[in-house]
């Protein structure tokens, strides 16, 4: 029996998708539950999964534009498909999963956005064998049917990887470039000529339509504040270890300046608000998406109603919805409205920059990386983490007054946490009631 592999619809007014990537080639044997390739259209990436068990047949090339509902491939499931547990795997949590999780590169902005040390688990992966652990592939996934292949066919990981391609002589210049300490830069370098092209993805194409059209359609500003970083660092010092051992996964920084922005929005509405015709609406609530880089670009995933969140549970959503960009996997629901977005330079450098809204919402708060500077404190110069910050916001909607108003509040909230508890207000001012 065939059964038939049809593209599914990635959300309402899409018609076409592009088939991005196969995971399997033509005649391989698949098993349920695996994934089979992947299709991306211009809002998200989706996988292809097998419903059953058999040996597939590819009729649509990578890179093919494709209709949704349309016939890309068919396994024929009378193939009998020896049993290798891949249903029980892809039930199991990812291999790279554990207990304490790190939201990556959305929360590693301490000391100017270096990564904290991770301990790598010391277990073997399925089907690595020695000569595979002495050659540095340790860290390689397989598919339990590929590792059956490559059993059956005496291969290690090594051999696999060595046989998909040649290395150049640029390659080995590039290693070698990067080991020599001293190099003699009179010394004559063959010079190439090389070019790389590729397809731009329909997701790139649509973010960039939305970029021009931000430039040309909004009254975009950006106005600049400083915040210091102490409280938060002696706070995460402190408490680190029993947070984690409480809820599985460390305390970062983005959870704080959530919670910053959804106590700030609190306080100055007009900043989470937006657009429509004639309209300006203004919601009640904070649906805050914290973008998040990734191989196929810029995601920006929406935590919703942080506002009624606690910082560990800003955490562990921030932590699961970074997870699914980076594997694309988000669902189109998981990237849909908001009212606000928060975007972290500081993990790649940078200094300073204007972030650039995400239409319809009328303001995004910039982060950027920690760095000691001496500023004045009490009439003295004392040396402290300092981080810029940045708000760029349509000023269609939003008066100067409430923009600056609004990131100073930010500013307020991260060198004093404790104002999150108490509306704006410090502990002091809430004990005497005013």
């Amino acid at each position: 029996m065939a059964l038939e592999i049809k593209i599914p619809s990635p959300g309402e007014s899409i018609s076409e998708v592009e088939m991005a990537s196969w995971f399997v080639e033509d005649g391989d044997l698949v098993s349920k539950n695996q994934e089979l390739g992947e299709i991306e259209s211009e809002k998200a990436t989706l996988p292809l999964i097998a419903e059953k068990s058999g040996k597939i047949k590819i009729l649509v090339k990578e890179g093919e534009t494709v209709k949704v509902g349309q016939v890309v491939a068919s396994i024929d499931t009378d193939v009998e498909v020896p049993d290798t547990g891949s249903d029980k795997a892809e039930e199991q949590p990812d291999a790279g999963s554990e207990k304490v999780q790190d939201n990556s590169s959305v929360t590693r902005e301490a000391e100017g956005g270096k990564a904290e040390p991770e301990e790598k688990d010391k277990k073997e992966p399925d089907g690595v064998g020695k000569s595979t652990r002495e050659s540095g592939y340790d860290a390689v996934k397989a598919t339990p049917v590929a590792r059956q292949i490559m059993e059956k066919e005496g291969l290690s990981v090594k051999d696999v990887i060595d046989g998909l391609r040649k290395l150049t002589a640029s390659d080995v210049r590039m290693v070698m470039d990067r080991k020599v300490p001293s190099r003699d830069i009179s010394q004559s370098q063959e010079a190439g000529r090389e070019e790389e092209r590729s397809k731009v993805s329909q997701l790139r194409k649509k973010i960039s339509q939305r970029l021009v059209a931000v430039k040309n359609e909004t009254a975009m500003l950006t106005t600049f504040n400083e915040a210091d970083m102490s409280a938060i660092m002696r706070i995460r010092k402190q408490h680190q270890d029993q947070f984690i051992e409480k809820y599985g996964i460390k305390l970062g920084f983005m959870s704080f300046f959530t919670k910053a922005v959804t106590e700030s929005l609190k306080l100055y509405p007009a900043v989470n608000s937006y657009l429509e015709g004639d309209e300006i609406i203004t919601p009640k609530y904070s649906d805050v998406g914290i973008a998040v880089q990734t191989e196929k670009g810029l995601m920006v995933p929406i935590i919703r109603n942080a506002e009624a969140l606690t910082l560990a549970e800003l955490e562990q959503q921030i932590a699961e919805l970074a997870g699914k960009a980076r594997k694309a996997r988000l669902s189109i629901e998981e990237m849909t409205g908001g009212t606000f977005t928060i975007s972290n330079g500081g993990i790649y450098g940078s200094m300073l920059s204007t972030p650039i809204l995400n239409p319809p919402q009328s303001g995004i708060l910039g982060m950027h990386n920690i760095i000691e500077r001496p500023v004045a404190i009490d009439g003295k110069v004392e040396i402290r983490p300092m981080m810029y910050l940045a708000l760029s916001y349509d000023h269609r909607v939003i008066d100067g007054k409430d923009s600056v108003s609004f990131l100073k509040s930010v500013k307020t909230f991260i060198e004093d946490p404790s104002r999150m508890l108490f509306g704006d207000r410090s502990s002091e001012q809430f004990l005497l009631g005013i």
